[in-house]
Formats: C-alpha cells, structure tokens, sequence
C-alpha cells in the first residue's frame, strides 16, 4: 500500500477559513434550535430542508466543476466541511449518498446529458439518491449480486431485491448494481453494470425495514420488470464491478466511518449531568481521543490520494475496519463508565447514548463488513 502523506497540520489556510465559515453555521443552527446534536445522524438525520441551507452556501457538490452546478473546490475543502458536520451531530442524511458516492460516479462514468441532469439538482439540495447494492442473502459479497438488467428493444428490464437500501423511501432516484450477463467460468464479478434509476418508478415497490426501536431508514427495494431506458445505464455495459469499487473509496474511508459517534464523546467530555470525573474516566477520554486523531490523519490521507486521482481502496479499506471498530469502542466505553438509568430523562448524554447503542451493530457492517476489508488489504498486501 502506497504510504498517504498528508497530515492535518497541513491543510491549506483557505480550509482553516472554510471551517471557520461551517462552525459559525452551526453555531446559528444549534443557537436556533433547528437541531439536535445525534450520533450517526448521516445515516439517520433526514431533513431536507438543513440539506437546502447547506447548498445556499455552495456547501453541497462543492468539490463538482462549477461547469455542472457545483462549486469546483478540492476534494480537502470539502472533507473540512464533512468533519465539521459529523462532528456537530447535523441532520444530513437526505444528501449524503448523492454529495458524497453519486457526484463523483456522474463525474467519472457519466454522459454530458447524466452529468447536466443530476450534478446541479444534487448541487442545489433538489435530488436525493439511495444506493442499490446489497442484497438478501449476498451480505457484503457483492458478486453474489442476482438482481438482472436484460436488453430490451428500448433500453433494459430489471427484475431483482435489494435490501438494507437507506433513504429509498425518501430518495428521487437509486444508483442501481444489476448483472447484465451470466455468472459464466470467469471472476463472479464480471457481467455487471451500473444504473441510473429515478423514482418513483413503475416496478418498483418500496418496503420499510424497521429497526428494533421502530425507526425507519433501511428498506427492501423489489424490481419487478421494472422499466429503463437505455440512456440509464452508467457507464461501460460490463463494468460496473470495476466503477462500483473505485466509488466504495469514497465510502469505506471519509470521516462518517470515524465521527459517527464522536457527538457521544463530546458529550462525556463535557460532562454537563456532573459525573464524577476520576482516573478511570480520564484514562479513557485520552485514549478515545487519541485514537480518534490517529485515525482521522488516516482518514485524510486517503482524502488527499482522491484528491490526486489516486484509488486508494486498500487504504480506505483499513480506514474503515479501524473506524467502525473505533466507533463501536466508543459506545462501549460510555457504557462502562456511565449507567443510563442513572442520567437525567432528558439530559443530552442519555439521548445519545441511547440513540448510538440502538445504532452501534450495524457500524462494522455497512459499507462491506470487517472480515471483507481485511482480505482487501491482506489481498493488497500480497501483491507486493
């Protein structure tokens, strides 16, 4: 794996006056009382309206040529305004999948009429994707992916389930990985391509998947004989094993995989329900901490790799297995130290301890499970 030499002391003085500009937004939104800090709030903070806000400062696409909408600033300008709003615990969740995975799909694969038509509506807040990857019973494998996208005379039909597909009860369109030839006596993954679909769409049926708590953002997407044109394919017919594994470098490593719970943390640390602070809890805060800076140098260096046209997938292969874990540690730690019966009904820890527990297990899962990032890295290794 190619050493990544970036450090966080030497990020540009433009990104320190961006951060500046991010905190002091947040600051107004936290005064306002427009939300609530909440832990994993990427995947569970769906609010269209504080996604709108953040694409009337160019704060959404910012890193897309302004040719397409967007604001045409380094992939580190936007990494520092990302950081600055996992950290913050922001609702995000409604333009996540579509700033951060389908802005630089479109911008790699897709055609002048794809990129005009989705990159400024994702630009201004307007158009909000879900990813169709995984499916029941591949788990992250995705070269067992089933679901089929054949030749019709007027583009493709698809039939097939997807599953654990977040915001697609929300979402305006999917980003679709279907097999468009037969698993044949070559690699699993080949005969597979990537689709642009929007929604609502007839032949697609949407159905909740509920957490334990009763919270809804996971779904079972059916595609019975669902219906696209042939300008909906993205990309190379045959390639999309190749284009949906660069796109996963964007996924596997950005600050999400460290920060989910980091709004917990800031919390402990600033202790507002009075716990008894002794060695024990401070021993633990300089290890959660300095982790959770170790890591975001990782986190960077894989950003400042994107940034120069690089793939770094074994590197942001590892960001993500030692992240998750991080983040797991995290809720752990508070549980050890704190018991949530004992917190004030209402106060801020207990929210988010609560709240970063019920999401903890799936932590390690999402994005590819930690067993399927080590042998990317052990695979990566061995090439050497």
């Amino acid at each position: 794996m190619r050493q990544l030499d970036i450090h966080p002391t030497d990020l540009p003085e433009d990104c320190a006056r961006l951060r500046a500009d991010v905190r002091a937004f947040l600051r107004e939104e936290l005064d306002a009382g427009r939300f609530q800090p909440t832990p994993d709030a990427w995947l569970t903070g769906w609010d269209p309206g504080f996604s709108r806000a953040l694409a009337e400062r160019g704060w959404l696409g910012l890193s897309v040529p302004v040719e397409y909408g967007g604001g045409g600033a380094t992939a580190l300008q936007r990494y520092v305004v990302i950081e600055e709003l996992l950290a913050a615990g922001a609702p995000i969740a409604a333009h996540w999948f579509s700033d951060r995975q389908i802005a630089p799909a479109l911008l790699a694969h897709g055609t002048e009429e794809q990129k005009h038509r989705y990159l400024p509506a994702i630009a201004r807040g307007d158009c909000f994707f879900a990813l169709g990857m995984s499916e029941p019973d591949a788990g992250s494998d995705l070269a067992a992916v089933r679901t089929r996208a054949e030749r019709t005379p007027d583009g493709w039909r698809v039939t097939g389930r997807k599953i654990w597909t977040s915001g697609a009860h929300h979402a305006h369109a999917l980003l679709l990985l279907a097999r468009t030839a037969p698993v044949g006596d070559g690699p699993r993954h080949a005969g597979m391509s990537q689709f642009l679909c929007d929604l609502p769409a007839g032949g697609v049926k949407i159905n909740p998947i509920r957490l334990i708590s009763g919270a809804h953002h996971f779904n079972e997407v059916v595609f019975d004989s669902l219906e696209l044109s042939a300008d909906a394919l993205l990309g190379v017919e045959g390639h999309g094993w190749a284009q949906v594994t660069a796109e996963l470098a964007y996924e596997r490593s950005g600050p999400e995989r460290i920060l989910s719970t980091f709004p917990l943390l800031a919390a402990l640390a600033r202790n507002r329900d009075g716990l008894p602070v002794g060695e024990t809890e401070r021993a633990v805060l300089g290890e959660l901490t300095a982790r959770v800076w170790s890591l975001r140098q990782l986190s960077l260096g894989v950003a400042g790799a994107l940034s120069r046209g690089e793939r770094p997938d074994s590197a942001a292969a590892l960001v993500k297995d030692l992240g998750t874990t991080f983040e797991q540690d995290v809720v752990e730690a508070v549980l050890r130290l704190v018991e949530p019966g004992s917190l004030v009904a209402h106060s801020e820890l207990r929210r988010m301890l609560v709240h970063a527990a019920l999401q903890s297990p799936g932590f390690t899962l999402r994005g590819g499970t930690n067993e399927i990032l080590r042998g990317v890295v052990a695979r990566a290794l061995g090439m050497r």
